[in-house]
Parts: structure tokens; sequence; C-alpha cells
């Protein structure tokens, strides 16, 4: 188990450092698309698309990173209020609920990818981009979310990751 938890922690460290180059490029593409506008006056073809599907790519591969680094937007009013067993219980559903929805959401997101790779489907510019590539990052960037959901899920069943020292004592001492 903790050799599948540091591989799932490692690839989304490694999906994170993609993200942020994403990220990266996107910034850079429209800094090029401003110059070639504005300065040359000349047309931007394909830079509008590439950011937005750039974007879009650095959201879902970036998804388990943010969730290793617990980054993502959560309400803690009712478990600082339950505190101890009620929170692990609380963190554990709320787990497990989240992992439920990303399974669906990436089995969805293959169906579409694999739709627009059988059939070969482009986008409707003059780029003309394989419809394939930009759908690719939403079921690989939701599936890694699903196995570091997993991750997070045995963390927190084999030693309370997310909770202080404190309440550990506090859970274990109860039971």
């Amino acid at each position: 188990m903790r050799t599948f938890v540091r591989v799932i922690d490692r690839l989304s460290e490694v999906l994170g450092a993609i993200s942020m180059m994403l990220l990266a490029s996107a910034v850079l593409v429209v800094c090029q698309m401003i110059l070639m506008r504005y300065v040359f006056r000349a047309s931007t073809i394909w830079q509008t698309e590439f950011v937005i599907y750039a974007l879009v790519a650095a959201t879902f591969l970036g998804s388990s990173y943010v969730l290793l680094h617990r980054g993502h937007v959560g309400v803690d009013f009712f478990p600082t209020m339950i505190g101890g067993t009620g929170k692990l219980i609380l963190e554990l559903l709320g787990g497990l609920v989240s992992l439920a929805f990303c399974a669906v959401l990436a089995y969805s997101g293959w169906t579409y990818f694999h739709e627009a790779w059988a059939h070969n489907w482009t986008t409707d510019t003059v780029w003309a981009l394989p419809l394939w590539i930009p759908l690719l990052p939403l079921p690989v960037g939701i599936g890694m979310l699903c196995l570091q959901y997993v991750a997070e899920l045995i963390k927190l069943v084999q030693g309370g990751t997310g909770l202080t020292a404190s309440e550990l004592t506090v859970i274990r001492e109860g039971e």
C-alpha cells in the first residue's frame, strides 16, 4: 500500500509540473498573439484555440496535484465542530463521494475521447486539430484524480492524513 501511495503521489507531482508548463506556455502564446496582432498587424490562427485547450488541460491534469496538497476548496465548519472520530468519518465519506463522482466523470471523458479518436473528429477551425488531443487530458487528469483520492483515503485510514496530531490522539484514545 505504501508503494502505491508513493507512486500516485509522485505521479500527481509530475502532472502538477506538466500543468505548470501548460499554464506558462499559454501565457507565452498570449504574449505572442498580442505581439503578432498589435505590433505586426498579422492575424492569428491557432493561438486562441491553443490557449483554451492548454488552460483546460492544465486544470484537469493539475487536479490530482491540488488534491495531494489539499488545495481544493472545502468547508471545514462542520468537521471542526464535530472533531475526533466524526471528523474522520466525514472525511472518509467526502472522499468516497468525490471518488465516485470523479470515476463517473473519468469514464464519460474516456468514452468521449475514444469516440473522437475512433471517428477522427477534428475541431471546426482553420487549425483543424484532431479533437482527441484536447480531450485526452480529461480522462487522464480525472483518472489520476481518482487514484489520488484512493491514495488519500488509504492515508486517512492508515494514519489520519489531514487531521492534526491532537485530533488523531483523541480518535485513538476513544477507541
